[in-house]
């Protein structure tokens, strides 16, 4: 489907049959029929206004997290990554940060203004939209323990601000309203000392740096931690490092990372998931979760 109203007064970038490979940080996944990179929130809500109700949609923000298959999407993939940058101080102790504002970004905006407490936000790969859809975690933060309020945005283009007792929030996972989309975050941040603040951030952008494969391609990690251990020593004690299907591997520096060597396929990446759940399962008796997100259609 076509957007049912004109998009000559829209002001985002439209791209048909874009390769999703493209925008996503595995570097696989086959073409969206229709992909749309928003100006910003005004444009946003005209854009979604355009599309016919039953046309599926599928946000994005940097592409960490996701797995998008190789036969590609159907509908429409919004990219928030880039696209709504805003980030401000609303007043004093809050900061307001839009869905495609980078993780590491936000906690550097915070230390230097001296508020502390989003730290952890810099060991997190995507965006805010994402931590917020999935409460995203790092170094022992966790993205909803800082938030304050959110906005959300509906397929009528209606923007609303609901807050923490609107959502049921868990590990990895949040819901809350039906057929709202997070657009940006409310973080409320005490006041600290500035040295410290980056001064950490630095500590943690080094350690992720030193114990994740940050120089192939990933999604970050791919399962969640079953409940009293960790998804990285079940893998790491089953055998699994270094193990492949195809040119997508088990990292040997991180046990719960999946790397692309080069020339990997969505398939391959689906079938080691597969592979380390059953070893796993087969091995430990534990169900391992997938933390990554799988969309679109096999090829």
């Amino acid at each position: 489907m076509m957007p049912a109203k004109s998009s000559s007064s829209l002001r985002g970038q439209l791209l048909m049959k874009e390769r999703m490979s493209r925008h996503t940080s595995w570097r696989v996944g086959g073409p969206a029929d229709r992909l749309y990179i928003p100006a910003d929130l005004d444009d946003l809500a005209a854009f979604l206004v355009s599309l016919p109700v039953p046309e599926p949609l599928h946000w994005v923000g940097l592409g960490s997290n996701l797995l998008v298959r190789d036969g590609g999407v159907r509908g429409t993939v919004i990219m928030t990554g880039g696209a709504l940058s805003g980030l401000s101080v609303l007043r004093a102790g809050v900061v307001r940060a839009e869905a495609g504002v980078a993780g590491a970004k936000v906690a550097r905006f915070c230390a230097e203004r001296e508020l502390v407490g989003a730290e952890f936000l810099a060991g997190i790969p995507g965006t805010i939209g994402g931590a917020l859809a999935m409460n995203a975690g790092a170094f022992g933060g966790e993205t909803w323990t800082i938030v304050e309020a959110v906005e959300t945005i509906d397929r009528r283009g209606k923007r609303r601000t609901r807050h923490p007792g609107d959502y049921k929030i868990g590990y990895r996972k949040v819901s809350g309203p039906q057929g709202e989309w997070f657009v940006a975050a409310h973080f409320r941040l005490a006041s600290g000392d500035t040295s410290q603040g980056k001064t950490l951030i630095k500590t943690l952008l080094a350690k992720r740096g030193a114990t994740q494969p940050t120089q192939l391609p990933n999604a970050g990690s791919v399962f969640k931690n079953p409940p009293g251990d960790h998804a990285a020593r079940l893998i790491e004690a089953s055998g699994l490092k270094g193990t492949c299907e195809g040119k997508a591997c088990v990292s040997e520096l991180h046990a719960n990372f999946i790397v692309n060597q080069g020339g990997a396929t969505a398939a391959e990446i689906e079938r080691l998931i597969l592979r380390i759940q059953t070893t796993v399962k087969n091995l430990h008796g534990v169900t391992l979760e997938t933390e990554v997100r799988v969309i679109g259609e096999e090829a």
